[in-house]
């Protein structure tokens, strides 16, 4: 099968379960963006080893997940998606997480710039790119029915990246920067 169909040439593209939208329609922005996200993460892994190579089992199981809602977004309405859908399980499975890598890292008193190493710098990119994800599924939610634990699913997943770029940092010797806020 060759990679290119020539049918997304005048800027469309199929959905699944049938039907076509133009390429800048917020579905597939909200999906592209998960996409984008989801290629972040895989970075991150890519720079996972040593101590931060037990990171690698949660974000490859996340790349997954993402997929899932991919799938789902890139379903209309109304059709059947082959795929099954994050549910309220996968949320709680991210807020356990989160909750168990906090325990390990010192509490913030401050805002933190993004960055350390460059696992925890993907990690903390990926964070950002989730959250425009999230935004784009809300602003979708407008037009179109969005299941509320997708948005969930997306809120958790910035806030649990967040904390294991804090722990990927951690693991690898990078300290954390604060930022200060400058004096009036």
């Amino acid at each position: 099968m060759k990679i290119y169909t020539k049918s997304g040439d005048l800027g469309e593209t199929s959905l699944f379960g049938g039907g076509r939208v133009m390429k800048s329609h917020p579905r597939v922005n909200a999906y592209g963006t998960l996409d984008e996200g989801n290629s972040m993460i895989g970075l991150a892994i890519s720079f996972l080893s040593g101590p931060t190579e037990r990171f690698r089992e949660p974000l490859t199981r996340i790349q997954g997940e993402l997929f899932q809602l991919g799938s789902e977004l890139a379903t209309p309405h109304g059709s059947k998606n082959s795929c099954a859908v994050l549910a309220e399980a996968e949320v709680q499975r991210l807020e356990n997480e989160i909750d168990t890598m906090e325990a390990g890292l010192e509490p913030l008193r401050n805002f933190i710039l993004p960055g350390g190493g460059q696992a925890g710098s993907a990690l903390h990119l990926a964070r950002t790119i989730i959250r425009r994800a999230e935004r784009e599924c809300v602003d979708l939610s407008h037009s179109e029915p969005i299941r509320p634990e997708s948005v969930r699913y997306l809120n958790r997943l910035s806030d649990c990246l967040f904390v294991m770029a804090r722990a990927v940092n951690q693991a690898s010797s990078h300290p954390e920067s604060k930022w200060l806020p400058p004096k009036a």
